[in-house]
């Protein structure tokens, strides 16, 4: 499954309170969060609506750039808009580099483990980091963070990196997402907030097929709107992609995350399982404080390529700008 064409860390866009500034603003009394779809247009701008909402009588949209993957959150008066069926979205939008990740992802849905987008090929050497925030009664691992921080602020600054969150992790540690969010206002890093379902459950007997999002009884809707609501309830926008809990899914849970305007996410180099990155490699380590081994492996793999690094020849990417190459040609 190599879906894109260069390896990927994801952005995260950050406004105030008002939406043209810096900060993300925080949304503390959201009311009828849907799923809404729609075109949106303010010269010479086309928006993809995926999400309508209210806070504090206000209405707002939640919108995809379809070239460059980049959300935000506005307020409709901005926009001409026209409300549109899923279908009919997607259809209007095919062309896009949106549309045709998401068409690719839908393609390599039949694998039960690590659907999605797994690895790119860069133009130039490096790897892209994705760390995932299940819930966990162990502190953030923040060796992860600074490291990355002290290896690249001579190259790369602030460093991206991509973050998947699930709502019981924001809820069970105020303290460390404010540190995150901290580092990220003081440039240090740039993040990208994936949605990894609100409670991540999982089993330890039950096979796969009815293990983490397949155990029956679960409610998709909930998982993944409720865990869009904590991030903007928290000060963090919610980006287009996706990650599976255990990186388990099946067909028809795959078009159910697309059907919501979202591309999973897998991995080519689960570190903590012993696979090696290569170059354009998407890794995946647990920042949760549960896997100790492979964000160890990760920092030695940092210090291992200190002087590639410092030359500007080991860098991180962005996956936005991975899919709109990948796709925009076609």
């Amino acid at each position: 499954m190599k879906l894109l064409t260069r390896s990927f860390l994801f952005i995260l866009l950050l406004t105030t309170t008002s939406i043209t500034a810096n900060a993300q603003a925080i949304y503390r009394k959201i009311e009828n969060y849907k799923v809404f779809y729609g075109w949106a247009h303010h010269y010479p701008q086309d928006w993809m609506i995926i999400r309508s909402f209210e806070n504090e009588g206000k209405s707002y949209y939640l919108l995809v750039n379809p070239q460059t993957l980049e959300t935000k959150i506005e307020e409709p008066n901005f926009y001409q808009v026209k409300p549109m069926s899923l279908t009919d979205a997607r259809a209007f939008f095919k062309n896009t580099p949106y549309q045709k990740a998401l068409r690719k992802a839908e393609k390599q849905s039949v694998t039960i483990q690590d659907a999605g987008i797994e690895s790119g090929v860069p133009k130039e050497t490096g790897i892209s980091l994705t760390a995932d925030l299940c819930p966990s009664h162990r502190p953030l691992d923040k060796r992860i963070f600074t490291d990355i921080f002290n290896e690249f602020k001579k190259v790369e600054r602030p460093v991206p990196v991509a973050l998947s969150v699930t709502g019981i992790w924001m809820r069970q540690h105020p303290q460390d997402l404010e540190w995150l969010k901290q580092m990220q206002a003081k440039r240090e890093i740039y993040i990208t907030w994936i949605n990894h379902s609100f409670n991540h459950r999982v089993s330890l007997k039950a096979p796969l097929k009815e293990n983490f999002l397949l155990e029956p009884g679960t409610d998709i809707s909930y998982e993944v709107l409720e865990t869009e609501k904590a991030m903007l309830k928290n000060g963090l926008l919610p980006s287009v992609f996706f990650r599976f809990p255990g990186l388990v899914s099946d067909q028809q849970l795959v078009y159910k995350i697309t059907d919501f305007g979202l591309i999973p996410v897998g991995t080519d180099a689960w570190l903590a399982k012993g696979q090696q990155p290569q170059a354009g490699s998407i890794v995946l380590i647990h920042g949760n404080g549960n896997e100790p081994t492979g964000v160890n492996d990760f920092i030695k793999l940092l210090q291992s390529k200190t002087q590639a690094i410092a030359n500007k020849q080991w860098l991180l990417y962005d996956l936005r700008e991975s899919v709109d190459e990948e796709f925009e040609g076609q």
